[in-house]
């Protein structure tokens, strides 16, 4: 039920009138060919790779120069895994893994993805997150992070969760872009040992918003391809 509610969600998106800066980025660089995860035996890991006509992670978004309008570009696999099984409290909800790049804010606080030894200043460096998403008509792309109130004590988080009211981790998993591929690597511990999922891949443009209450934190205004061609989730982990 979770990813046929994504199925028909997303699939407006192609119709939808979406904002006029995510033309800017609707390129064989987020046209995706092939999508796969698989289980690495002798790391313990899982490898989350998504393949794309152009150069993946060639292209980054031109900074708003402030917070409210930022744009956010995501490589996202949006699973059939449990918001438990990644760090987060039972709640509903569609977990995905998004690899993100975002030049106007850096919600990574732990990790210094450039090295330079300043840890709040590379958030344009593609870096991952978990995020459980939901249904937000709001917005062109149809969904959202999910939100929740400050202070709400029944909000389950992961420790490496940047400090924003939504349903977000920034756990620090390796990303590498090589050519047309950019993948992540998953220690198996670090997602409840879970190899039997079903998955998908997305290449979506994203908004951040902080003036309109209208409107979520962070939603989804444009997709620009889907593996399956249809975001049915077809693909399993390969063992």
């Amino acid at each position: 039920m979770k990813y046929i509610i994504i199925l028909s969600i997303l699939l407006l998106s192609y119709k939808s009138k979406a904002c006029d800066k995510c033309a800017n980025y609707d390129n064989a660089n987020f046209a995706i060919s092939s999508v796969e995860v698989h289980y690495d035996k002798n790391t313990a890991s899982l490898i989350w790779e998504i393949s794309v006509k152009g150069n993946a992670g060639e292209t980054t978004p031109s900074p708003a120069g402030k917070l409210d309008g930022a744009p956010v570009l995501g490589y996202v696999f949006p699973t059939t895994l449990k918001p438990e099984d990644v760090g987060f409290g039972s709640t509903e909800g569609i977990v995905a893994l998004a690899l993100t790049s975002h030049p106007d804010f850096d919600d990574t606080p732990l990790w210094d993805e450039n090295a330079d030894a300043n840890y709040d200043n590379d958030g344009i460096v593609w870096h991952p997150h978990w995020v459980v998403l939901t249904k937000n008509e709001q917005v062109d792309g149809g969904l959202a992070v999910k939100q929740f109130k400050k202070g709400d004590a029944s909000v389950v988080l992961p420790p490496t969760n940047p400090g924003m009211p939504m349903y977000m981790d920034s756990p620090g998993f390796p990303v590498i872009t090589n050519g047309n591929t950019i993948k992540v690597v998953v220690p198996m511990y670090r997602m409840n040992n879970k190899t039997e999922f079903n998955y998908d891949g997305v290449c979506a443009f994203m908004q951040v918003n902080t003036s309109n209450k209208e409107k979520p934190m962070l939603g989804v205004y444009k997709v620009y391809s889907v593996a399956s061609g249809d975001l049915s989730l077809p693909y399993t982990v390969k063992q």
